[in-house]
């Protein structure tokens, strides 16, 4: 198929891309390159894309362009006929969105708009897109079920995420165009972002720098390797949303419907309390960090534990990398890409 992947210079959307390419499929790339973080990073996992297409029967075109720039997007959308759109692309970071919400707007909700509409006008066969565990803000019942209530964000980068869920739902409503949602849990592994505890934490380490432990390491994550992300998303978007025939508007599932939209947890089903994750990474490391407890900070959720029994039951979703494997395959790829 022809699948167009958003953010494909991104942490997500790169090793996204390169499965997409080893099974098979063409794919088309946006991105912006933007400088939230090291634009170097995001160039070298393209040129690894490239590289990649080589020996791939899959092939790849790539487009700069901002996903709020409609023009460029129309432009993109006249030259292709997508069979799959997957959109990993968006403002990420909880902290940076207290510093500046425009950017979430541009991307999150503007960018949104632009890709969602132009692919339902299109008639793409399924529109795939990330959203976050941050969408179950206030609510503490564990594990986080996508029966839950999430109308309790604790930061604005969650209220994007969760306006892109309804802005699906309508779209699906209105145009009948496939749309699946997947939350994900606290990804890491190569390739990871600058601004993550998992890079913050092993380059201060190795440079003998103390750890800033936000909360005094009480809280937990249900980390999720990066690989087992791509492997839930690339089986979801083979399978395109369908409408649920046991759906009731008497008493409505809120993460099915009655049009073709589903949402999704996608997490490891398995929380690691910070300080063990530390402490894992203390051991490949072969260093003690030097700790800086400090408190939680604003708009961080204290715990995340995924429930994905409706993701195993869709595609049959099983992760398989352990925080301590995936902690190893981190640091061999940090040490690697920065010569240390």
């Amino acid at each position: 198929m022809k699948m167009l992947v958003t953010g494909n210079a991104g942490f997500i959307g790169f090793h996204t891309v390169l499965q997409l390419l080893s099974d098979g499929h063409d794919v088309v790339g946006l991105d912006s390159l933007n400088d939230y973080y090291d634009p170097e990073l995001k160039k070298r996992r393209l040129e690894l894309t490239y590289e990649k297409a080589k020996s791939s029967k899959g092939t790849f075109q790539f487009y700069n362009i901002n996903l709020a720039d409609l023009e460029a997007m129309r432009k993109c959308f006249d030259a292709h006929s997508f069979d799959r759109v997957i959109n990993l692309a968006a403002q990420a970071g909880v902290r940076y969105s207290l510093e500046n919400p425009q950017a979430y707007v541009e991307s999150n909700l503007t960018g949104f708009t632009n890709l969602i509409d132009l692919s339902a006008r299109a008639g793409v066969g399924h529109f795939v897109y990330a959203s976050t565990s941050s969408v179950y803000g206030m609510n503490t019942a564990m594990p986080f079920s996508e029966s839950n209530t999430v109308d309790h964000p604790l930061q604005f980068y969650a209220a994007t995420k969760r306006a892109n869920e309804l802005m699906a739902h309508s779209y699906s409503n209105l145009y009948r165009l496939p749309t699946t949602g997947l939350r994900f849990f606290t990804v890491y592994g190569p390739w990871g972002r600058p601004d993550m505890a998992l890079f913050l934490f092993t380059k201060n380490m190795l440079e003998g720098k103390p750890i800033k432990v936000f909360n005094y390491g009480q809280h937990s994550r249900d980390f999720t390797f990066v690989t087992d992300i791509v492997a839930g998303v690339v089986a979801v978007t083979d399978q395109p949303a369908l409408p649920d025939p046991e759906w009731s508007s008497a008493d409505p599932n809120p993460n099915t419907s009655s049009v073709p939209f589903r949402i999704y947890n996608i997490g490891n089903n398995s929380p690691v309390k910070l300080m063990e994750y530390i402490e894992a990474i203390e051991e490949v490391l072969g260093i003690e960090a030097e700790r800086e407890l400090l408190p939680l900070q604003p708009g961080d959720v204290p715990n995340t534990y995924a429930n994905v029994d409706n993701l195993k039951d869709a595609v049959d979703y099983k992760p398989k990398v352990s925080v301590k494997d995936g902690v190893r395959q981190f640091v061999e790829w940090y040490r690697e890409y920065y010569s240390v």
